[in-house]
């Protein structure tokens, strides 16, 4: 009885040793959808689409309804998480490429790079730095070759997907190559997960889903197409079946964080990249040419989704383009199913997960965001700061910057610098431009957009002394392409 006692205390003893010797930081899951507006999801109020393992992670962690892309277009916002810092101060505010139409009003500029800068300190390298194994895996959109790959960039590992669907990735890789592109990414990640789970981890999975061409499984698409609509949104059901393929995701992920035992200790953030998209810019259809016969004959093939209650879409900086889905899980550190209405920018993540690691900051780097771990606790929610926006290019709008400030949010229009002033409190809608109610307010928050504008060095649309005014919505082959 004597040995039996013994040896129950020697396993003790070692198994508390054994636990002390861990690094228990805990690990980072960044899951990031591809032009997922604020309210596609259920979380949010969507009454059709489906999201059950997304409802889960908000269930078990934070909702924030008040979250943004710094801008409303892919690489610009890929670039403000990746670095900390705002699109304007990176130098990359449109797509890679980027838009163009030769004969409007005015040339808007180029992106100074047309790639993610070297001499940027990444996420990727300071969490490395950190002692963290990384990787990286999905839509990059920051640049294709050698030097700019993310394995170039901070991550131990690291394949992309080059081209939208496109089932080549670099560096070459075998494996799950005859399945589903969201489903490849997520098995290089829960291999990922396997291959690291014994010590701290970052892992980035990046998706394509719900970017155009819409393109999606069968059976998910007939039962969509089956199901019954609602009034106030398309219902589309490839769209609505992406979704479902990226909850999957989310759903193996976090599976495998329970089965390896890493889910007490995994933070888990699922963030979109900028808001959805309800008709391409250049109005051709939206769907694969796989699904055409779906939609043949009805105006399904041109629309995606919609944005209601929000202003306009992606592309523009209204609200619409920029709101985005945020849920952050960490379990014993966030209260299950809480909700944050904090302001919060995707140049945050990166001085948040800093703060989660307790790493320190770059000295010689500017971060532009703040830590969101004082948002994590129950009524730290800060409303009050200012987050700012600079997309001065030709899309789904024209030209425009924008600032919040708590509830307030002034836009101005780049090309006639025409402002208009909203409460979102009030107007979630943006439809009641209140400049002349109130003028102080008004110029308070241009003051602060234009101060953040000479900080960052933003650059502006130039006149055109091309402008034709019969030709000026043709769009052209932007000349970084030629």
């Amino acid at each position: 009885m004597k040995g039996k006692v013994l040896i129950s205390i020697l396993v003790l003893v070692l198994s508390t040793l054994c636990v002390y010797s861990q690094d228990s930081r805990p690990n980072v899951v960044f899951i990031l959808a591809d032009d997922l507006g604020w309210a596609d999801l259920p979380v949010y109020g969507n009454e059709f689409n489906e999201a059950p393992n997304i409802e889960r992670l908000a269930e078990e962690g934070m909702t924030f309804t008040n979250a943004y892309a710094a801008a409303p277009v892919c690489s610009p916002t890929r670039a403000s998480i990746i670095s900390g810092q705002y699109p304007a101060r990176v130098g990359i505010t449109d797509f890679i490429t980027g838009h163009w139409r030769p004969y409007e009003e005015v040339i808007v500029p180029k992106n100074r790079t047309q790639y993610l800068p070297q001499n940027i300190y990444t996420i990727g390298e300071a969490m490395k730095d950190a002692g963290y194994a990384t990787g990286y895996f999905g839509k990059w959109h920051l640049g294709n070759d050698a030097d700019h790959h993310p394995a170039s960039q901070g991550f131990d590992d690291a394949n992309i997907v080059q081209g939208y669907y496109n089932s080549r990735v670099t560096p070459d890789r075998e494996e799950y190559a005859n399945e589903r592109l969201s489903d490849r990414i997520t098995h290089f990640g829960t291999d990922f997960i396997e291959t690291n789970k014994a010590n701290p981890f970052f892992l980035f999975l990046a998706h394509y889903d719900v970017h155009v061409q819409l393109d999606a499984d069968n059976d998910l698409i007939n039962k969509y197409l089956d199901k019954e609509k609602v009034d106030g949104y398309p219902c589309n059901a490839i769209y609505a079946a992406m979704i479902e393929h990226i909850d999957r995701s989310v759903a193996t992920v976090v599976e495998k964080l329970k089965t390896e035992g890493l889910n007490d200790n995994t933070v888990v953030i699922f963030f979109s990249d900028n808001g959805g998209l309800i008709s391409r810019f250049d109005r051709i259809p939206l769907v694969a040419k796989s699904k055409e016969d779906i939609y043949r004959d009805n105006p399904l093939k041109y629309i995606a989704s919609s944005n209601a209650p929000l202003r306009s879409e992606k592309g523009t900086v209204y609200e619409g383009g920029i709101r985005e889905p945020l849920i952050v899980k960490w379990p014993d550190k966030i209260r299950p199913g809480t909700k944050s209405e904090a302001l919060v920018s995707s140049v945050d993540f990166f001085p948040t997960l800093l703060d989660l690691v307790d790493a320190p900051l770059p000295s010689d780097q500017i971060l532009d965001g703040k830590s969101l771990l004082p948002e994590f606790g129950p009524g730290n929610g800060d409303d009050q700061r200012s987050i700012f926006w600079h997309y001065p290019v030709y899309h789904h709008g024209e030209p425009a910057g924008a600032v919040r400030k708590g509830n307030w949010k002034l836009i101005e229009n780049l090309v006639n610098r025409k402002t208009y002033l909203y409460n979102l409190k009030y107007d979630i809608s943006e439809g009641n431009d209140l400049s002349d109610l109130y003028p102080d307010k008004k110029q308070e928050l241009l003051s602060l957009l234009k101060n953040w504008q000479k900080d960052v060095k933003a650059e502006f649309p130039e006149p055109n002394p091309h402008f034709d005014k019969n030709r000026r919505y043709e769009w052209g082959i932007h000349p970084d392409r030629k």
